[in-house]
């Protein structure tokens, strides 16, 4: 029995060693090459959500950011049908003829991929504009937005000049200037969409603001997409032919990647439209849909921290082959469950005992049922214990994307049933229970499709003790906020402190962690450069206690 525990010991570590050069190699790698995209993303993600933060305490009522979401539901719905995976394409084909010196088929490709954009993106605002009053009038039953999803509509073509812009940036891996386009669409946002409110335009000008900011990101995008790359091309002229020849191949390769996008971007935009039906009073409906978007608005507070494992999922999983090191394979699915467990769940059950004091200290108590759904909405993040962060990743990587797409199909069929029964009778409630119900059933036949062809598997007994390690500090948590009273921005950070210790202590002590584990993050994740501090320090504190802890 000793020596079957010791081979399989052997095994875990070599695997595990594996894991780490694999994934920390590639990491690193890829975040000294995106490193500026990382800082332009982070940056992009605070002004964002401190221009919400500003809009949400100037508008007040829930009612007008209600208005304002239910206004954005057919244009984003639309705008899903704009791409097609050309995107994706643009950024494969410049990559792969950047590597192999194909001056001139790099050029096909950003006029091919510019032309598609741009026609789809128009033809799919025309359709927006001229369908906005029957779908204000006859499918929200909210009259009064049809201005709103008019102008709207121009959220479509915007998107198209960003994405062209984008696209050609990180395939010519020129990241920087993806940055700029980020970072100037979320400056001109919080400085314009406030500013417009406080002059009186109210729901209008918060609207207006998010649109002019995009719209001037997206053709500053193009300019530099025109002045630095297409104009240098050095190919004086473009073969008709050769561009519908590039334009099959890159909705070839596009397609299928296209298909669960479409349907991860449909679900939540047919929830709200649902929803929009199971009200009779349409200041009813505003209000939930303004307390719903609020909530989901506070869950990037979780995404946040789960950006650096997710990150280096991928290139790693895809750097070893199924069929010459299936042990390698297994070992990396098994740590990288483990490793976004141990960031993930703890923030979510942070976020969901933390939810009240977060609310209510950030956009005010107007918004008195946003801490509940919150709360609710956030249980979505502890599937992480089973693997959802993990499951697509090592899929895609080892070329199963057919896989990835049928899971994608079953959660469609199993979100649009569950939400059918449940959002007409439940409401906002129905609908994030929908939302929990209809993840589960392909998440597990991911699971059970990679322990079959790979042979990897979820240590539930980990997983298991961070879930308790996370639980424990949530009770302690919320035991000693409700013996306090001082405030809900003094309760968010004495509950944040508390929760952390608390999970510091707990985590180590019932082993749900170990030394291993600590070298293995702290590794990977200092290819973040100066944001690795921030991770570190959790990380000491963990193994200063597994040395105490040791007996």
């Amino acid at each position: 029995m000793n020596k079957f525990i010791g081979l399989n010991y052997t095994r875990y570590n070599n695997g595990a060693r594996a894991f780490l050069d694999t994934a920390t190699g590639v990491g690193k790698t890829s975040a000294r090459g995106g490193f500026k995209l990382f800082i332009g993303v982070s940056i992009s993600s605070v002004i964002t959500a401190l221009s919400l933060i500003i809009v949400l305490r100037l508008l007040g009522n829930p009612d007008d950011y209600g208005l304002i979401t239910t206004a954005l539901i057919f244009p984003t719905m639309l705008a899903l049908f704009k791409d097609w995976g050309i995107n994706s394409a643009m950024v494969k084909y410049l990559a792969q003829y950047k590597g192999e010196n194909k001056k001139a088929k790099i050029k096909n490709v950003m006029v091919a991929g510019m032309l598609f954009e741009l026609v789809t993106g128009v033809l799919l605002t025309l359709l927006c504009f001229f369908m906005a009053d029957f779908f204000a009038t006859n499918v929200f039953n909210v009259p009064e937005a049809k201005m709103l999803i008019e102008l709207a509509s121009l959220t479509i073509i915007a998107d198209s000049f960003l994405k062209i812009a984008q696209s050609t940036f990180i395939g010519l891996e020129r990241l920087e200037f993806h940055s700029l386009t980020l970072v100037l669409n979320s400056c001109m946002r919080c400085i314009l969409a406030p500013l417009l409110v406080l002059l009186g335009f109210g729901v209008l000008g918060a609207l207006q603001g998010q649109i002019i900011a995009q719209t001037i990101a997206g053709i500053v995008g193009l300019i530099v997409f025109y002045i630095k790359f297409l104009s240098k091309s050095n190919v004086q002229s473009i073969n008709k032919s050769d561009l519908i020849k590039t334009l099959k191949t890159m909705l070839k390769y596009g397609l299928p990647l296209s298909i669960s996008a479409l349907i991860s971007g449909f679900l939540p935009q047919f929830y709200s439209t649902l929803l929009s039906q199971s009200y009779v009073d349409p200041n009813i409906y505003l209000a939930a849909q303004g307390n719903y978007q609020a909530a989901v608005n506070f869950t990037v507070v979780i995404t946040f921290f789960t950006v650096p494992i997710t990150t280096v999922l991928f290139p790693a999983f895809s750097k070893i082959k199924a069929e010459t090191d299936k042990e390698t394979l297994r070992v990396m699915f098994q740590s990288s469950v483990k490793y976004g467990a141990l960031l993930t769940l703890p923030v979510a059950l942070m976020v969901m005992v933390l939810s009240e004091p977060l609310v209510f200290a950030i956009v005010g108590t107007g918004y008195t049922d946003a801490p509940f759904f919150l709360t609710l909405y956030s249980i979505s993040y502890l599937y992480a214990a089973v693997g959802n962060l993990s499951i697509a990743n090592i899929l895609n990587g080892q070329n199963k994307t057919q896989t990835t797409m049928k899971m994608a199909l079953v959660t469609l069929g199993t979100g649009v049933v569950a939400s059918l029964i449940l959002v007409p009778q439940f409401k906002v409630v129905g609908l994030i229970v929908a939302n929990l119900i209809a993840g589960a059933p392909g998440m597990t036949w991911g699971l059970w499709h990679i322990k079959k062809h790979f042979g990897a598997k979820v240590d539930w007994l980990v997983s298991a003790k961070i879930l308790l390690a996370s639980l424990v500090a949530s009770v302690v948590t919320n035991l000693l906020l409700s013996q306090i009273n001082y405030g809900y921005f003094i309760e968010l950070i004495i509950g944040g402190v508390i929760f952390l210790l608390v999970y510091l202590v707990c985590a180590p002590l019932i082993r749900a962690v170990n030394k291993k584990d600590v070298h293995s993050l702290r590794e990977m994740l200092s290819g973040l450069g100066p944001f690795s501090p921030i991770f570190n320090i959790p990380l000491m504190v963990i193994e200063k206690l597994l040395d105490i802890f040791t007996f």
